[in-house]
């Protein structure tokens, strides 16, 4: 089937036509994708202290253990500064309870919380179009830290550079379609887009390898490139994305997947908001405490 598609492209009357069929291809295995991930895996959005260490402990043992990008701590918690802002969310398999997949949207209100891309890498945008500094400071963020537990890259065809940061096995895909794609990390960066439209972001910034960038293109997520590939834990270079293109770009078959994740998440802020708001009111109401009240004289 590869070898076939191949020639076809090559074939200028029939370009437009290998490009139909595979469209059609992805998108029907990307209506199984939706299917099977309803079934087997769900976005738990890290509001817990528990929630968030497994997700400094998963970034430890990709991060540091595993790619070495990151000195090992004696906690085995990878943190960083931009923690403090960041709204974290996990991928769980359902049976094992084991966590599949961490991913983080940094989200700076105050002037002087910025992004890691504006800290770090600020001189690697080229593109004069897109820039942090272009919007309003509460309509940007930035998607960082996707790890992938060795453990659910078991298989063969998930063994590869790039697996454990969500990339996709460019030597396979084509002939195996999107049986072998990783798609915890197509799960995790939908789950982080819903959490993202829950705190009325418009514009998001990313570092990524750009294989990463390509199999998400592959399924509809079509990042921007806006600056060339560096040397920033890997060879990665500057991606945007609005709401607005992530909506635009999506195919039919991943918008049930997206619905699925949406109704996930909401459902998830609802309940954390509803807490808060029975905390505070509890609060208000605490009747109160007169043990250690002094008359004034």
């Amino acid at each position: 089937m590869k070898k076939l598609m191949a020639k076809i492209r090559k074939v200028p009357v029939l370009k437009h036509v290998a490009g139909s069929v595979a469209r059609h291809v992805a998108n029907s295995k990307a209506k199984k994708i939706a299917e099977h991930f309803a079934i087997f895996l769900e976005p738990i959005v890290a509001f817990e202290p528990n929630d968030k260490s497994e997700v400094f402990k998963i970034r430890h043992n990709v991060y540091c253990t595993e790619l070495g990008f990151e000195e090992e701590r004696p906690d085995q918690q990878e943190k960083d500064l931009f923690d403090d802002y960041s709204i974290h969310c996990l991928i769980q398999h359902k049976s094992s309870k084991k966590y599949a997949g961490t991913i983080r949207l940094i989200t700076p209100k105050k002037e002087e919380e910025v992004l890691p891309i504006e800290k770090y890498c600020l001189n690697a945008i080229s593109d004069d179009e897109v820039h942090p500094n272009d919007f309003p400071k509460e309509t940007v963020a930035e998607i960082s830290r996707l790890a992938v537990p060795l453990e659910f890259r078991k298989r063969n065809a998930d063994k590869f550079d790039g697996a454990s940061t969500g990339a996709i096995n460019e030597q396979t895909y084509s002939e195996d379609e999107l049986r072998c794609f990783p798609f915890i990390a197509v799960g995790l960066y939908m789950s982080v887009a819903n959490i993202a439209f829950h705190e009325k972001i418009e514009h998001v910034f990313v570092m990524m390898e750009p294989r990463l960038a390509r199999s998400l293109a592959f399924v509809g997520i079509q990042f921007k490139k806006i600056g060339p590939t560096v040397e920033y834990h890997g060879k990665r270079a500057p991606y945007y994305i609005s709401r607005q293109m992530l909506i635009d770009s999506l195919p039919a078959g991943f918008i049930r997947l997206m619905n699925n994740i949406s109704g996930n998440i909401d459902r998830q802020f609802a309940a954390r908001e509803a807490l808060e708001n029975e905390k505070s009111s509890t609060s208000d109401n605490k009747p109160l405490d007169k043990t250690n009240l002094t008359l004034a004289s």
